[in-house]
């Protein structure tokens, strides 16, 4: 009787001790309002336009690392905690919400305008979709995947939501709800709560592809995530055993973690929601239904998913949108015609590494983050498989968007992509070497905790840096949007407007009131003034409707930086086509001029 007593006070005890908040927790908490505090009033000093070509890395002042430092460095205290496990569950998430804050929110600060162009112009096609008679897939290739553009269009009028303030703070929502989904995916592969935690983290700090604005391919990721918790959670089976191999280490890494019977209802619902949702994501995304097949197919073929016609079924799914609602797309541009690997090289690396000397660093930054990630998740595996424990799920889920890459140039962002949904599970190997404690309730050396920080604070540095660093052309200033909507009023229905190149903040609105042209596309490699001016200016004059000229600043810094042409090469084309007839200067200010052309 005593001692049953005993033990009920020391559980009460120990259950009051839990609910306290320790002087660490607090601490860190602490440390991340601050952070987040120091980073928002460097942000909010910067000065538009961003005239480096190294982006805002280059104009963010020091307390906006001072700020990143604090932040990566609360962390590691709160993540290392004590014998418990790490700090208390809401300074986590505290933490991880000003990581996202900062990473992915350091634009919006600085400006009030939605970085890049393409955010501007999905928000002219949602707005389509609201004014045109049904879906036309003759239009472009978005109208052929318009399922992520319905929703988009159906929230803002459901919720009278402003569109520019929606696609400015996009890349947070977006964060916050990959973060949810690989939260519950990374319980079905970890039971370390310090390594889940850390995936979050690293998956943050790693993520400088930029593909979380406002857009299909970050709605895609999203569900995609989801199919993947699915299918390691109620979808899973038990791998199959083989005969002869039943007591070799090779059976042992092979088997992993036998995941539990669920009920058959749940399986049968998971099953229901899974191809709903690999059914939403055809209809969205170009790609994402292609890497959805080939994740299915690989955790199919190892015997890890119920049932074993899933990938057959999610075939089925991509090829009918593609024979039919898709067809009008394809039917000009089949989708294996310029594949390749030299091919998939040259594009999404070779070409990408040119330019001015501070482009290129921006694109060497990306490229070491990468390797960093990749030679980390390596050294991870290969200690998990000395000590039995390397999970062929983490291995299969982070090298099979690798099938993809030599298959498709997709605009020499192929890489891009594949690198994006490999990140999870690369981040979630790495963290096997980065930390390597064996028991989730002996917290971490202070030397591993060093390198942590180390860790994470390089990794810090460069993601903000590739991350932003396409700032000089890819954060528009109010006077570029005040010529976009000078532009769009001069130009009546119909007629032509040429842009420098693609980042101009335009078609948010009237997205089929126009014909919308760029100089580079025009005039392909050559934008010299001798054979460029009069390609721009005969396209010009060929709408019978007229046509508007518009050169921002924005557009003409991302052919210089990306080594296209130079900004004395650019000037003489500007005042050749200013002098030529029919050509008058209807609107300037400091970054922008919008030129009226007679048809």
């Amino acid at each position: 009787m005593t001692r049953a007593l005993d033990a009920s006070i020391r559980t009460i005890r120990t259950i009051r001790a839990q609910g306290r908040w320790k002087p660490r927790d607090v601490g860190c908490a602490v440390a991340g309002a601050v952070s987040l505090a120091l980073v928002v009033w460097a942000a909010t000093t910067v000065a538009l336009p961003v005239n480096s070509d190294l982006g805002l890395v280059a104009v963010l002042p020091y307390p906006f690392w001072i700020g990143v430092l604090l932040l990566n460095v609360a962390f590691v205290v709160a993540l290392r905690g004590d014998a418990e496990g790490p700090a208390r569950r809401p300074v986590m998430m505290w933490l991880v919400v000003v990581l996202v804050l900062v990473l992915f929110g350091t634009a919006a600060f600085v400006t009030d305008v939605p970085r890049g162009e393409v955010a501007f112009r999905h928000l002219g096609i949602a707005d389509a979709l609201t004014r045109t008679q049904g879906i036309d897939p003759d239009i472009d290739a978005y109208f052929n995947w318009p399922g992520f553009f319905a929703l988009l269009a159906t929230v803002l009028r459901a919720t009278g939501l402003d569109p520019v303030t929606v696609a400015l703070w996009a890349p947070v929502l977006n964060m916050g709800l990959w973060l949810a989904a690989l939260g519950v995916l990374t319980r079905y592969l970890t039971s370390d709560p310090r390594r889940r935690w850390l995936v979050l983290w690293i998956f943050c700090l790693g993520n400088w592809q930029d593909q979380d604005y406002l857009s299909p391919q970050a709605f895609g990721f999203f569900l995609y995530l989801v199919v993947i918790a699915l299918l390691l959670g109620p979808l899973a089976a038990r791998p199959p055993k083989f005969r002869g191999f039943r007591d070799t280490d090779l059976a042992a890494w092979w088997q992993g973690r036998s995941p539990a019977e669920p009920r058959p209802g749940l399986r049968v619902s998971a099953l229901v929601v899974t191809l709903l949702l690999v059914t939403v994501i055809c209809a969205s995304h170009q790609l994402t239904p292609f890497l959805v097949l080939i994740t299915i197919t690989a955790l199919t073929l190892s015997g890890r998913v119920w049932p074993s016609r899933l990938p057959l079924i999610t075939a089925v799914l991509l090829a009918l949108w593609l024979a039919y609602p898709a067809s009008a797309y394809l039917a000009a541009n089949p989708p294996l015609a310029d594949g390749g690997l030299l091919a998939a090289i040259e594009a999404n690396v070779v070409d990408r590494v040119s330019g001015t000397p501070g482009h290129v660093l921006v694109v060497q930054a990306r490229v070491v983050l990468t390797l960093v990630l990749w030679a980390l998740a390596v050294a991870g595996a290969v200690r998990d498989r000395r000590r039995g424990r390397l999970d062929i799920r983490v291995v299969l889920l982070a090298v099979t968007p690798l099938v993809l890459f030599p298959v498709q140039l997709y605009g020499g962002e192929m890489l891009i992509r594949v690198s994006l949904f490999a990140l999870p599970f690369i981040a979630l190997q790495a963290c096997s070497i980065l930390l390597p404690t064996d028991d989730s309730t002996r917290p971490p050396s202070t030397r591993t905790a060093g390198v942590l920080v180390l860790t994470c604070l390089l990794l810090a540095v460069l993601t903000v840096t590739g991350r932003f660093g396409n700032a000089q052309y890819d954060v528009f200033t109010d006077g570029e949007i005040a010529a976009v909507a000078a532009a769009e009023d001069l130009a009546p229905p119909g007629s032509t407007i040429i842009s420098a190149a693609p980042p101009t903040p335009w078609r948010s609105d009237g997205y089929l009131d126009h014909r919308y042209r760029t100089i580079d596309y025009i005039c392909r490699s050559d934008l010299s003034t001798a054979t460029c001016g009069p390609l721009v200016y005969a396209d010009a004059r060929r709408n019978p409707a007229g046509a508007v000229v518009l050169l921002t600043r924005s557009s003409e810094a991302s052919l210089v930086l990306q080594g296209e042409t130079s900004a004395g090469g650019f000037a003489e084309l500007e005042k050749w086509l200013s002098t030529q007839a029919g050509v008058e200067l209807a609107f300037s200010n400091d970054d922008a001029r919008a030129y009226r052309v007679t048809p």
